[in-house]
């Protein structure tokens, strides 16, 4: 009897053992499936966002097609130009701004097609950086950077050699046009501290740009000229504000430049290059988007999406 008992003992442990390891198990089990369920829950909503941002995009550039056939300048009193708060959808909400591209300066204006050297925008890129006080060795680093050829334009330039002695990870430089002005954090000569005081100023895009009067920051405005003080300038924005410039010669025959010769192909009041930040969230689901438009008299397209 007692070897009896001793036997439904362990019977009965075993059975407890069987019943919490398939408790365990089946908990884990229904844990894993409702994240899985998450997961794709989470992974549809941001689908669904992308996709409404797509349309958000494309809104934008139908905005901005509708603005070149209206308007012969570009300025910040126009609708493409005002921020909207996040408007609703099923689910969620969608929010995007658009934002003129020639209210910077086109690091790629330094160096022509020919593949010589700009020296007008030179000039002009180095007084922004004096303004910033910035180090102008740096113009001639990208230069290098872009130029065609392996020569150093001067001993503060910079070739494949001063890259290919970098460790822990070597490169070469691009010898073509920059794709963004994130690029800038390759050059020798750029820091963090440099490129936080220069990327609110500057972009990369593919073809030759002119500054837009209309939404120039106070530094560009400064850097079209020594003599330009900061009052003087700042009246300028001022002005443009109340009333945008309707074209370049209007805006060169405002007082703060009287006796300053500038050279207007520096300049615009029409842009071609704009930007499109863009949000979306649906439940959990986030999604962002960032593009560049190339906005010509009757097209328009992206030519960066990221």
């Amino acid at each position: 009897m007692l070897n009896t008992s001793k036997q439904s003992g362990v019977a009965l442990i075993t059975a407890l053992l069987i019943v919490a390891i398939a408790t365990v198990t089946a908990v884990t089990m229904t844990s894993r499936q409702q994240l899985d369920i998450q997961r794709t829950s989470n992974l549809l909503n941001h689908d669904q966002a992308y996709l409404y941002l797509l349309g958000a995009e494309d809104w934008a550039q139908q905005i901005l097609l509708q603005d070149v056939q209206r308007t012969h300048k570009d300025s910040a009193d126009e609708m493409w130009a005002m921020q909207l708060p996040p408007l609703p959808i099923l689910g969620g909400t969608v929010q995007g701004q658009l934002y003129d591209l020639h209210r910077c300066f086109n690091l790629n204006n330094l160096v022509q097609t020919s593949g010589e050297v700009s020296k007008i925008h030179q000039q002009y890129f180095e007084r922004l950086l004096k303004l910033l006080d910035i180090t102008p060795d740096i113009t001639q680093q990208i230069i290098d950077w872009i130029d065609k050829n392996k020569e150093i334009t001067l001993p503060s330039g910079a070739e494949d050699n001063a890259y290919l002695a970098l460790t822990p990870k070597a490169y070469r430089t691009a010898n073509q046009l920059l794709i963004h002005r994130s690029e800038l954090r390759l050059l020798t000569g750029v820091d963090k501290k440099i490129y936080t005081q220069l990327a609110p100023y500057v972009c990369a895009l593919p073809t030759k740009t002119r500054i837009n009067v209309n939404f120039a920051p106070l530094e560009l405005l400064l850097s079209l000229h020594e003599g330009l003080n900061p009052e003087d300038a700042q009246l300028l924005i001022e002005q443009r504000e109340k009333d945008a410039f309707d074209s370049v010669q209007e805006f060169l025959r405002q007082k703060a430049f009287a006796g300053l010769e500038i050279d207007a192909k520096l300049l615009t009041v029409k842009s071609e290059y704009f930007g499109f930040l863009g949000k979306a969230e649906i439940g959990d689901g986030i999604a962002t988007i960032h593009s560049i438009f190339q906005r010509k008299k009757d097209a328009i397209k992206t030519i960066l999406r990221y």
